[in-house]
């Protein structure tokens, strides 16, 4: 079977699998991309691929400038795909080249925000928002509390609606990867910041739009858009030695959460990860706060020896 068709089967097969747009596109991009790769080196055939060939393909990456972590992505994205050629009995398990690969080794480094980078981040939204009362000035506040305080994905934020914000109860509910669907605790404060934000856009617009974080034109802001807030931000900020995402957001969630004595199981339901190895990642990284806490809690400092 040529790997162009194969490929539209794949997507046509994650299309009617319900996966999202976004999933879908990551994968065909991959695919695309090492369909590319091998037509150069006249294999046209999904089973004139082998183990040897998607190596040259990652290797190929790697000197393209791709990291550990991309390239770990890319060959997550190959091995879905030949997994599914395998099921649909196109190739064999003998002749799924992926089937033995081991992912590269990653340089694992999350960056977070200090006390001094949020200090200044909510401060400039602030000032603006007695200033000029702009959407500007009261969304990026709202978002960067809400980002802080729940540790929500990009997408997640983007996908949040007035319908999914009980602020009776102080919970928001989110839509994760793979569509699974979430209810998180929100502290009083972001409740009152997501009340008056709620005012002012009542009062901005003539009518209230579906989605929390809107542009000018009351329509939901996208993924790319907010890209674009936070790096017209960093600019502002002058910020050299940290990267402004809502990423570096969510790692800072999980930071001060532990460093505030919180545990490891509730911080895998607060940001929803499927397996607890992805939260522990976070223990293995800030070892002074962690210190910090074992010379408080350590059972040893309670017994008589």
């Amino acid at each position: 079977m040529l790997l162009k068709f194969s490929i539209q089967d794949f997507k046509d097969d994650r299309i009617y699998k319900n996966l999202s747009e976004k999933t879908i596109e990551a994968y065909i991009l991959t695919l695309n991309e090492f369909q590319s790769f091998c037509a150069e080196h006249e294999i046209i055939d999904v089973q004139q691929v082998t183990p040897q060939i998607v190596k040259s393909y990652l290797v190929h990456c790697q000197q393209r400038g791709n990291n550990p972590s991309t390239r770990n992505t890319k060959l997550h994205h190959l091995k879905i795909y030949f997994n599914y050629l395998e099921h649909e009995e196109v190739i064999t398990d003998k002749q799924n080249p992926t089937k033995k690969m081991q992912y590269a080794k990653e340089e694992i480094k999350i960056e977070v925000f200090n006390d001094n980078h949020i200090r200044q981040m909510l401060n400039y939204f602030r000032r603006l928002k007695y200033r000029d009362k702009s959407l500007y000035a009261y969304r990026g506040y709202c978002m960067i509390l809400t980002l802080l305080s729940t540790g929500v994905r990009l997408g997640e934020l983007c996908n949040l609606k007035w319908n999914d914000i009980d602020l009776t109860n102080g919970t928001i509910i989110v839509f994760g990867k793979k569509r699974q669907q979430s209810s998180i605790p929100i502290t009083d404060k972001l409740v009152k910041e997501l009340s008056e934000y709620k005012i002012f856009c009542e009062q901005e617009f003539e009518t209230l739009s579906d989605y929390v974080f809107v542009n000018r034109n009351n329509k939901q802001l996208t993924d790319n858009a907010v890209k674009c807030i936070f790096k017209r931000l960093k600019q502002i900020m002058n910020f050299k030695e940290v990267r402004l995402s809502a990423h570096t957001f969510r790692h800072t969630f999980a930071q001060r959460f532990l460093a505030n004595g919180g545990d490891v199981f509730t911080l895998q339901k607060m940001l929803r990860h499927s397996n607890l190895r992805m939260t522990e990642r976070y223990l293995a990284l800030w070892g002074t706060a962690l210190r910090e806490q074992n010379d408080k809690y350590n059972p040893l400092n309670n017994l008589d020896i």
